[in-house]
């Protein structure tokens, strides 16, 4: 079935011109009120008739997904095929395969995912399903490790890649020497972009410690908004660079771009959840369109911030993270289900999407080959991940009560995949600045290829291998309860000698958000959890259950209750565990006011 799909797709690409995307999807007709275009060659009616072209775009599209699907379908049905390999192996040998057939049939390059469909309409998917669904107690808990780790890494990757390559770049043997050194600081910045989702797997299935889950997340979901602005930057530095000398004042100007781009990104996408929220609260009566509410105003932080120049990517995750607390709070459950579903929906079709288009776009006539500069790239890829990260993370431990241990480091080196954000920022290149464009793709792809077919098969062995430090999937109620318990004595200790720390700061930011934010952006009528209406819920449940398996209903409410639990003992499934939780959530964590 995927092979017939493949041929369907790459013969239509191949026997079929490209539309006229000028043309209407409406049948079009003259002004003054004669038949449609074409119908004076013949105006006869036919009884089956054949329109592609009105048709091509969504119909290829359509095939497309179906594709991706079937290949996520069946990679899942050979339950130790995932346990092997990440899902993008497998995704972008389809995509290769698909790409060969259409290059053996054709003798032309497959068509190449256009940047701006991916930055545009793939990309944001996939930014607001890690955002909306952070954990942000350990996120925000290791959140100084993060932000010293996605920010000075990154920076580190980026120009130590750049200028070893712009050293490489000086033999005259290499035949590199017209790469100058702005080209190269770019190229360090674009090949800096990882995407460790196929590690993330790995360590979900490993249940490794929750700092280190957290590190690699938060570099997932911070690392593409970091190296796409450094990107931006050096591409007005090379444009600049053609036309007039780059002066010191034009680097610092750099730099404070750099903060403000991003921070500005930050601060737009938490207006925008705010704003989310706020909308939700009025939507009771139209809970229809509360979905709707939260995918719109997520989108539209995205390309507001593209429109002016900030990072899209950290404000779609600001806001997602913004809104996600409000928005539960006054969607319907209906709602939330659809919210949650939808959203992994989409970003797993725009994941798939990419991974697959990577294998199409590797065959083809847009490479150039140069042995040392590909080399050199992958080889300074590893040795300066590696740098970076025994650095950066030595001089962290020293601030940390539980510090990193080396194989944490180790593994962490090792997680640094390269994926669609590298790959598409390679193809967004302008010819005009970059003659050597398709080496830069050339080495790109091959970068990726050995991150995600070689890390990517082997962290997993790797990870068992070291016996990294284990932690618990989820907590106990009971855990949580003494957690909770354990945080309220810290920040009264805390707040006795005087002392600051994160404690101190949630227990601020939950007054500032008990007294003014939830009264703005939650509905007050809204009836919060408690003990009693949780027991009603259970009672309300059992009571079905008993009446479903034939019980007589008339008989009291405790009567019936007590019979089935002198049958079996009722054991609490995970919706019942999940609304003890929220009980926890809204009433035990309630902090002193003062």
């Amino acid at each position: 079935l995927l092979l017939l799909l493949s041929l369907v797709c790459c013969s239509a690409a191949a026997s079929v011109d490209k539309p006229n995307l000028s043309k209407s999807f409406l049948p079009h007709y003259e002004p003054d009120g004669g038949d449609a275009v074409g119908s004076s060659q013949d105006t006869r009616l036919h009884v089956f008739t054949v329109d592609y072209d009105y048709v091509q775009i969504p119909y290829e599209v359509t095939l497309w997904i179906l594709l991706a699907s079937f290949a996520k379908i069946g990679f899942h049905l050979y339950h130790r095929l995932p346990r092997l390999m990440p899902e993008s192996c497998i995704l972008i040998a389809i995509g290769t395969l698909v790409g060969a057939i259409i290059f053996a049939s054709d003798h032309k390059s497959p068509p190449v995912m256009s940047t701006s469909i991916y930055f545009l309409y793939l990309l944001p998917p996939i930014v607001l399903e890690e955002g909306y669904f952070m954990p942000t107690r350990p996120f925000f808990e290791n959140f100084g490790s993060i932000i010293w780790w996605s920010v000075l890494g990154s920076l580190l990757n980026s120009f130590g890649i750049g200028l070893s390559l712009y050293g490489i770049c000086q033999i005259e043997a290499f035949g590199l020497t017209d790469l100058n050194l702005l080209q190269n600081l770019l190229f360090g910045s674009m090949i800096s972009a990882v995407d460790p989702v196929a590690a993330l797997v790995v360590f979900e299935e490993a249940s490794v410690n929750e700092p280190l889950y957290m590190m690699i997340f938060g570099e997932s979901l911070l690392n593409d908004g970091i190296t796409v602005v450094l990107y931006n930057i050096f591409i007005a530095f090379t444009q600049m660079h053609r036309y007039e000398e780059i002066e010191s004042i034009d680097v610092f100007a750099g730099f404070a771009r750099f903060f403000v781009v991003g921070l500005g990104g930050v601060l737009f996408g938490v207006v925008f959840g705010f704003l989310s929220a706020l909308m939700t609260r009025f939507t009771h009566n139209v809970s229809a369109i509360e979905p709707l509410m939260v995918f719109m105003f997520s989108y539209l932080s995205y390309l507001s911030a593209e429109t002016l120049y900030i990072s899209g990517i950290l404000a779609m995750t600001a806001c997602a993270v913004t809104m996600k607390k409000y928005v539960e709070e006054n969607v319907s459950q209906n709602s939330y289900t659809t919210i949650k579903y939808f959203m992994k929906m989409l970003s797993s079709v725009s994941e798939t999407m990419i991974f697959m288009f990577m294998g199409v776009s590797t065959v083809g006539k847009n490479h150039e080959w140069n042995w040392a500069f590909v080399i050199f790239t992958l080889l300074f890829c590893l040795i300066w991940r590696t740098l970076s990260v025994f650095a950066l993370f030595y001089i962290s431990n020293k601030f940390r009560t539980y510090p990193f241990t080396l194989k944490d480091q180790l593994i962490i080196s090792y997680s640094g995949l390269r994926g669609a954000s590298s790959f598409s920022l390679a193809f967004l290149l302008p010819v005009n600045l970059f003659p050597r464009k398709k080496l830069f793709i050339t080495a790109t792809l091959v970068v990726i290829y050995f991150t995600v077919f070689i890390q990517g098969i082997t962290i997993g062995p790797l990870v068992r291998y070291l016996d990294v430090r284990k932690t618990n999937k989820k907590e106990s109620i009971n855990e949580e309860i003494h957690v909770r318990l354990m945080d309220h004595l810290k920040a009264g200790v805390e707040d006795i000698c005087g002392h600051w720390s994160h404690y101190q700061l949630r227990d601020k930011f939950k007054k500032f958000d008990n007294k003014y934010l939830k009264k703005i952006l939650i509905r007050e009528h809204q009836p919060k959890s408690s003990i009693v209406s949780l027991y009603k819920k259970m009672e309300i449940k059992l009571a079905i259950e008993l009446a479903e398996g034939g019980m007589n209903i008339s008989e009291s409410s405790t009567a019936a209750l007590q019979s089935g639990r002198n049958q079996q003992v009722h054991r609490l499934s995970p919706t019942e565990v999940k609304l003890m939780r929220d009980v926890l959530a809204h009433n035990l964590y309630q902090v002193r006011q003062r």
